[in-house]
């Protein structure tokens, strides 16, 4: 295992959730997945002592965006100036992501206790995301690819299978970082969908499925009723061809996508739910 990192790793920040990797092949797969061209716009979040960024370095990008929210780093980054080559000091969680003009290539090894947060914000307000290559908890992999039926199949499956296509790249075990994790480690991959598959109104998507998964093991029928007693009515899941007596877990992206619609158009958009 051969270390490529740009800058010597410093202690890592639990705070930050820091792992910094540290193993030349997973990087250079992380890369290959990325499939980065020439006249690309190229965002990494999180680069730390820059294992990914030495690799994306050299190529012929057009603008390449580190998002870093570790002083240190940041300012290690921005010492080594190339021409395109722009540093953020700031935290991915709160970065504007709607600024990001014309076509992105997004890639990070995104902390545990963020990943979930970020990708759900990425996928929604990045105008024109072109790909994204995220490592993550290989528990939070499984989530993002999973299929109705199965049990990690949830609020975070349909959201982002709802913009994108996500699959699985790669596990990459703990010896790969430093401080090694105690659990592995995913590499997945999102491909954007066409417009027309994505929410008309992910507002009301985004309401409905953090009802309906906050309860995932009761029936469609008794969660909205509890949840809608305003607005519900077994019409709505009827004419959508959906037994009332179906759990959560068992509706497919496009039912979801319909029934939000179906739940809060015209008078009913404006209704709250109340989350009990």
């Amino acid at each position: 295992m051969s270390d490529i990192n740009l800058f010597t790793a410093a202690r890592a920040k639990k705070s930050l959730g820091q792992h910094f990797l540290r193993d030349e092949r997973v990087v250079q797969r992380i890369v290959d997945l990325l499939r980065p061209e020439e006249g690309d716009q190229i965002m990494e979040i999180g680069p730390g002592p820059g294992a990914l960024t030495a690799l994306l370095r050299p190529l012929p990008w057009k603008t390449l965006l580190l998002l870093e929210k570790d002083d240190h780093y940041a300012a290690e980054h921005a010492a080594r100036p190339l021409p395109g080559l722009e540093v953020v000091a700031g935290d991915a969680l709160a970065y504007p992501w709607e600024r990001l003009e014309g076509p992105w290539k997004i890639a990070g090894n995104l902390p545990y206790n963020v990943a979930s947060p970020l990708m759900w914000d990425i996928v929604r307000r990045v105008p024109h995301l072109a790909r994204a290559v995220f490592m993550v908890q290989k528990e939070v992999g499984d989530r993002l690819v999973a299929r109705p039926g199965s049990r990690d199949y949830g609020a975070l499956s349909v959201w982002v299978q709802s913009f994108v296509e996500p699959r699985k790249g790669f596990v990459i075990g703990p010896s790969a970082f430093s401080p090694p994790p105690k659990v592995d480690s995913a590499v997945v991959v999102f491909e954007p969908i066409p417009e027309r598959r994505r929410p008309s109104d992910p507002d009301s998507l985004s309401r409905l499925i953090k009802i309906c998964f906050q309860q995932r093991r009761k029936q469609l029928q008794g969660i909205l009723r509890r949840a809608l007693p305003q607005t519900f009515t077994l019409d709505a899941l009827t004419a959508l061809g959906i037994d009332p007596a179906q759990r959560p877990e068992t509706l497919a992206v496009e039912q979801f996508q319909k029934l939000a619609e179906e739940l809060f158009s015209g008078k009913n958009h404006a209704e709250k739910p109340r989350l009990s």
